[in-house]
């Protein structure tokens, strides 16, 4: 199992402790860095930077929004990212939720999100082949563009750079059923929200048949401290957040894996009491156990043994959120042992 460091968010501004942890990161022989992007700083930029000051660690989009950018325009980060980082790339990408995607990005949200997705990835892959013209008469995507409104000059182009490599990895987050199994085919990996290594019948039939190769890259929060209550505070944060905040109350897919995950009456307290603006508590009422379980927090002995029920399982790469460089440290002498 290949270690990562998951970066998220930068939220009020840019953090000058992303950099450090990203090169003591490839320093101690993590494979992957990742960067994210919700409706604040995009995930590109922070990873160019990164990028510039590092010299092996690969560099990932943890997630990327489909409805922030075109396929094509996605494509063309990515291929650019790739040169300059001399084949570092990693392309991870999400859908998001309607409203994220109606309410920041001004764009409808699909009514077919499967659909949706499989398009975008076609067309990424035809602009990283670059064997032909980018064409697709889709139901989302049209190349070039026929609607009502299209002047009907259009024409298929094909990219002017030449991209380094055809076959830079293309990873999706995705968390229902369907869409997980739709991964399995269209993608070369996985980025999900929520790992928990003791509940992985959870997602046994939407991975059936995984093709070599194949990366499954859960995000997890780790922390060596001695306090696991105190430890596990962060953690609860987050989940409040997404699961709370992070939808409508009829429609959050963060709220319904966490109900598909053992805890659907969690889920719903957790929902409405955010809703109601009682923030403080939804963090409160997200379990311990929960928390605990997609996460590695606590002792380094703790740690160690639960790090072993990860690696006992399909996880090829595990993306760390640490606070800290010594956590760093220990994660990769414990993955080494």
């Amino acid at each position: 199992m290949r270690l990562g460091l998951a970066l998220g968010y930068w939220g009020r501004g840019p953090n000058p402790a992303h950099l450090e942890l990203a090169r003591e990161a490839e320093r101690l022989g993590y494979d992957s860095v990742w960067t994210a992007e919700a409706w604040g700083s995009d995930a590109f930029t922070p990873l160019t930077w990164i990028a510039a000051h590092t010299s092996r660690i690969r560099l990932g989009t943890g997630i990327a929004q489909m409805a922030a950018r075109t396929p094509t325009a996605t494509a063309m980060h990515a291929l650019t990212l790739d040169h300059l980082s001399g084949g570092r790339m990693m392309l991870g990408l999400g859908l998001s939720g309607p409203q994220v995607v109606e309410g920041w990005y001004g764009r409808p949200f699909p009514r077919s999100p499967l659909t949706a997705t499989r398009e975008y990835v076609e067309i990424i892959r035809q602009v990283l082949r670059r064997e032909a013209p980018v064409e697709l008469a889709g139901r989302f995507h049209s190349h070039p563009y026929t609607g009502p409104d299209a002047t009907g000059l259009g024409k298929p182009l094909k990219p002017i750079t030449h991209p380094l490599r055809a076959g830079l990895p293309v990873l999706l987050g995705a968390e229902g059923p369907k869409n997980i199994a739709q991964t399995t085919q269209i993608a070369d990996g996985w980025l999900p929200l929520y790992w928990s290594p003791l509940r992985t019948d959870v997602y046994e039939a939407s991975l059936a048949g995984l093709p070599d190769g194949f990366m499954i890259a859960p995000m997890a929060r780790a922390h060596v401290c001695d306090d696991v209550a105190e430890g596990l505070l962060p953690v609860k944060a987050m989940l409040g957040f997404y699961i709370g905040g992070m939808g409508h109350a009829a429609r959050n897919f963060h709220a319904d894996l966490m109900a598909r995950m053992g805890f659907e009456e969690e889920a719903r307290r957790i929902q409405r009491l955010f809703l109601e603006g009682r923030k403080e508590e939804a963090v409160l009422a997200v379990p311990d156990a929960f928390a605990d379980e997609i996460s590695l927090v606590g002792p380094r002995q703790r740690i160690a043994e639960r790090l072993e029920l990860w690696r006992k399982g399909p996880v090829t790469d595990l993306l760390i959120t640490a606070p800290d460089p010594h956590t760093l440290r220990v994660l990769a002498d414990l993955n080494s042992a």
